[in-house]
């Protein structure tokens, strides 16, 4: 017997080539009712994946999938940090090291892998609970196979995602090194391209998930599943219209010649030297969008690729116009967005934190007693480091955490002064500080 999923052709075709022409063909469906299906925007993918494990995957096995060697022996390090027994697993180590993680995940029932996308092919682990993507694949096949690794015991499992802007940059560098004028390449990397935005579609859809992927591989699916976050909490969407015509505007005065970082620049008022060496600065669209920090512009910029107004070409990412994004100019269309829930949770956190005052004297009373211990804190990590304290955090910022007690990594970020590579190296202390002092 042949079971196929594909059309009809491909069946009769892989029939023939098996010499099979007198059996049955089972047809099945690519519904995998067992599986919840979930996607984050990706603001601290570490904390992220903690939090993810540490509240439904403590002691499950499972794979996290990462899209470079030196990334999946970051994770590994970091989730074996937090007490997971978790191991990378990629075609740069050695054979035995290979195959010893191998081993033990199929035999043991808490082991993580972190793996690249290879792993998993062949693999008969049917208990795998959660199958994590830390850097999103290059289509929708891709992760509907990797995901698929999860549940085939028929128990629930669960598929996350955390995907941002990097991730499309990071596949359209690499589609963009595919170009040429050779006819068959060129088709092959429109392919891709293709393949891209629509992932990049049914990571920004405010629809159920499992209808979007079983309907894009031609099955047939209920409105809604129950089992994604989608339909879990459906997310809040609103008109972007006006957003979304001030962006375009930018991608063209610019020239439709960079990406999606400088367009941004541009939006909020910001005199980099790239818009200076340009001239951008004197362009209609300069500081148009400034009501909007550039997280929230980004955001957008990924929503309004996956509804087509704009792709993403070349090595450099660069941003062009569509049709349909013509038309949003010509108020011949509206668009619609999911609301950025981070975002909210920025606004609301500064909103706190405002009310710390300019000054250590305008502190209210009540928060005086943490602020003074982040003080010891800083002053710790400034003396391990041989550095001066301000290097650490400045003391506005100090008043900020101690007035909104930000509670993760997102809302810590929110505060003045702390940028990603701040937040990675320090995150961790003052959030536990903050806790433990509560």
């Amino acid at each position: 017997a042949v079971t196929a999923t594909a059309d009809a052709p491909t069946r009769t075709d892989i029939a023939a080539q098996l010499a099979l022409e007198t059996d049955d063909i089972f047809i099945s469906g690519f519904d995998r009712p067992n599986l919840h299906y979930a996607v984050v925007p990706k603001v601290d993918a570490r904390k992220q994946l903690v939090s993810f494990l540490v509240r439904k995957h403590r002691d499950h096995a499972g794979i996290v999938y990462c899209g470079t060697r030196k990334r999946c022996e970051q994770v590994a390090g970091w989730l074996q940090t937090e007490g997971f027994d978790a191991h990378a697993y990629h075609a740069g180590m050695d054979t035995d090291d290979r195959s010893t993680v191998q081993r033990r995940f199929l035999r043991e029932d808490k082991v993580i892998v972190v793996a690249t996308i290879a792993f998993g092919m062949g693999i008969d682990k049917p208990d795998v609970r959660f199958v994590a993507h830390l850097d999103l694949p290059k289509s929708l096949e891709a992760y509907y196979q990797e995901s698929g690794r999860a549940g085939r015991d028929g128990d629930p499992a669960d598929c996350w995602l955390a995907f941002g802007w990097s991730d499309v940059m990071r596949i359209s560098q690499m589609i963009g090194e595919l170009e040429t004028e050779t006819g068959e390449l060129l088709q092959h990397r429109l392919t891709e391209r293709r393949k891209l935005d629509q992932l990049i579609g049914w990571a920004e859809s405010p629809g159920c998930r499992r209808q979007a992927i079983l309907g894009y591989f031609g099955d047939a699916a209920p409105e809604h599943c129950g089992k994604c976050d989608n339909c879990d909490d459906p997310p809040e969407t609103r008109d972007a219209t006006t957003e979304a015509q001030k962006f375009l505007s930018c991608v063209i005065r610019s020239g439709e010649r960079f990406g999606v970082g400088h367009v941004v620049d541009i939006l909020r008022g910001q005199r980099t030297e790239k818009v200076e060496r340009f001239g951008h600065g004197y362009l209609s669209t300069f500081g148009i969008g400034d009501g909007l920090d550039g997280v929230q512009w980004r955001s957008l910029a990924r929503q309004f690729t996956s509804a087509g107004l704009i792709r993403v070409d070349g090595e450099y990412g660069v941003l062009r116009v569509t049709a349909s994004g013509s038309e949003v100019l010509r108020n011949e269309r509206q668009i619609n967005v999911v609301v950025d829930r981070a975002a909210e949770t920025r606004k609301a956190v500064r909103k706190k934190a405002a009310r710390a005052g300019s000054s250590a004297a305008d502190l209210d009373p009540v928060h005086q007693s943490l602020f003074d211990h982040l003080r010891e804190l800083r002053a710790e990590l400034a003396r391990e480091q041989g550095v001066p304290a301000y290097v650490v955090f400045h003391d506005r910022t100090l008043m900020e955490m101690a007035t909104a007690r930000p509670k993760d990594a997102l809302e810590l970020g929110a505060l003045h002064g702390i940028g990603t590579s701040k937040l990675e190296r320090y995150g961790d202390r003052f959030l536990t500080a903050i806790r433990d002092h509560d």
